[in-house]
């Protein structure tokens, strides 16, 4: 029998957690997570980890199995994932994985080229403007060089800034390109690299009002479930050695929206009401390029629903 992947994807809050465990009971398969931020064991509140009952209803994978203080990244994603998924195929014919990173999922689907070595000199450089001149600057610059990029990157997390303009500049190569199976054209193209499976893509959506609606209600809900304590158990990983590093930019996690925010109220910079309408805002618009990112994506099969 063919083996098929069934890919639960959507922007955040729309349901997806529930769908998938749904989907997985029905074809009797665990739930592969591609979510890049609750692979991390020290977030569970702000990174919205299946709870303990909807873990126990199926097995997951990748949740919660590597620590903010390690490297993890879409291109050992790939690896790790398709490993995975050859030896569940073994006994499966069909499986289940859900998620809201587009790059992880671009990740097993398409596959990813090899980025180059950093080029530590130009990170330097690039780093320093990032403090003298802002993040503005360096967005605009990415916005002219790379306006895919710009478009589907979080714009908001200055290390993926950073990183974008790193590899477009050092490889002459635009960041998005670096993707396998992207719509680039000409003798640059990636081919897409073939998987010995099926994929099936179904996207979960619902009216903008009624999803930003749930946004909202869930960051409240977070709060009352002690995020602001979890974001406080973390103040410990701002060190480096002895030196205290409030700009989060050596624990790239951290920087997380529902994380940075609330840093800001820590160190003083805001009141505790003020973050907290950042994280709303913020998801929101974490949400809506999380919709920009797949809308070009033809294959995907999209499921509304305005009544979850």
């Amino acid at each position: 029998m063919e083996k098929v992947l069934k890919i639960i994807l959507g922007p955040t809050a729309v349901g997806k957690t529930a769908y998938a465990i749904n989907l997985a009971r029905q074809v009797g398969s665990p739930v592969i997570s591609c979510d890049s931020r609750q692979i991390f064991k020290e977030m569970t509140i702000g990174t919205a980890v299946p709870s303990k009952a909807e873990l126990s209803a199926v097995r997951h994978y990748f949740i919660q199995t590597k620590s903010i203080t390690e490297h993890y990244a879409a291109g050992q994603y790939e690896i790790d994932a398709l490993k995975l998924l050859e030896e569940l195929f073994k006994t499966h014919d069909h499986l289940v994985m859900c998620g809201g990173s587009g790059l992880y999922i671009d990740a097993v689907c398409n596959g990813l080229d090899a980025f180059p070595e950093p080029d530590m000199e130009l990170r330097d450089s690039l780093n320093r403007r990032l403090q003298e001149e802002g993040l503005e600057s360096l967005r605009y610059q990415l916005r002219q060089v790379d306006p895919e990029s710009y478009e589907t990157i979080d714009i908001a997390n200055p290390q993926r800034v950073v990183r974008a303009l790193e590899v477009t500049i050092q490889t002459g190569r635009k960041y998005s390109d670096w993707k396998t199976g992207n719509e680039t054209t000409g003798p640059e193209a990636l081919p897409k690299k073939e998987r010995p499976f099926r994929i099936e893509k179904i996207g979960l959506a619902m009216d903008r009002e009624k999803l930003y609606d749930r946004i909202n209600r869930r960051v409240e809900k977070m709060m009352e479930d002690g995020l602001l304590d979890e974001v406080r158990a973390l103040d410990r990983f701002r060190y480096k050695g002895n030196v205290f590093c409030p700009d989060l930019n050596h624990i790239p996690p951290l920087r997380t929206v529902g994380y940075r925010e609330l840093f800001d109220y820590l160190d003083g910079k805001t009141d505790l009401d003020t973050a907290v309408e950042s994280i709303k805002r913020n998801t929101r618009r974490y949400a809506k390029r999380q919709m920009s990112y797949w809308g070009r994506d033809n294959s995907i099969k999209w499921k509304v629903d305005n009544h979850r």
